[in-house]
């Protein structure tokens, strides 16, 4: 099966880790991955900011550049939410409206796309340790991706999964929203990292890299001992638990 990885920013420049242990993932799982180069930003930021005619040029452009694609998957609730958006934003304009429901139904979220379409529960990942798991929001609210990270992450050997009070809760980031409201966004962020260390976990798990950067960048302000991870670097780990 052909995938075509749509990396998003955040991975690209903070997570290089997460994509490289996302393409190993599918690959294992049969798929044949590719990265179309000339993918940019999925728009989401810009739009968010109020530049919707020029976000709309980076959405064609986007739409341009995985015309050809079979699928196109993602390590992203947020970013998978925003391309599932482009037919409502494209919606009076036929040419790239239809351009943009290709797009949209061929676009999937990592974990969906693993248990949905791959038909897979089981990935065959060790990882030896103690994890909870942040529901982050776009996945949750929008995409309404809920039990496939859930699925996946109780079928990996030697990992011991803790629930995470408040787990629907916001944790601050919200993209845009935690630079134009800091103090707020540091309170979310607060609370998120207390009932994160409430849990005495090792490691909290999440599946979008905004909310990892964030509540992983409280811990360490806290010089706090637990390990921030991507869920495809969990579901790729085969050794046990990652130093």
């Amino acid at each position: 099966m052909k995938v075509s990885l749509f990396a998003t920013c955040l991975m690209d420049v903070f997570y290089p880790e997460t994509g490289k242990d996302t393409v190993e993932l599918l690959e294992r799982l049969g798929c044949e991955v590719d990265f179309p180069e000339a993918q940019t930003c999925c728009g989401q930021p810009a739009f968010n900011s109020g530049y919707h005619t020029l976000s709309k040029e980076t959405m064609k452009h986007m739409m341009t550049v995985f015309a050809e694609s079979t699928y196109v998957v993602t390590p992203s609730g947020s970013c998978g939410t925003m391309i599932k958006e482009y037919p409502t934003l494209f919606k009076d304009d036929p040419e790239w409206y239809e351009r943009a429901i290709l797009l949209k139904e061929k676009t999937y979220e990592l974990t969906d796309f693993i248990v949905h379409v791959l038909g897979v529960e089981d990935v065959g990942a060790t990882f030896h340790g103690t994890a909870t798991y942040h529901t982050s929001c776009h996945m949750t609210r929008l995409l309404k991706v809920t039990e496939a990270p859930k699925t996946l992450l109780g079928n990996v050997r030697g990992l011991t999964m803790k629930p995470l009070k408040n787990a629907q809760n916001c944790c601050g980031f919200g993209g845009t929203f935690a630079v134009k409201m800091p103090p707020i966004s540091k309170e979310m962020v607060d609370e998120k990292v207390n009932h994160v260390e409430e849990t005495e976990a090792d490691v909290l798990i999440g599946a979008d890299c905004g909310c990892l950067m964030n509540i992983g960048g409280r811990l360490q302000r806290r010089n706090s001992d637990v390990k921030v991870l991507h869920i495809a670097s969990i579901l790729n780990s085969q050794t046990g638990a990652k130093e």
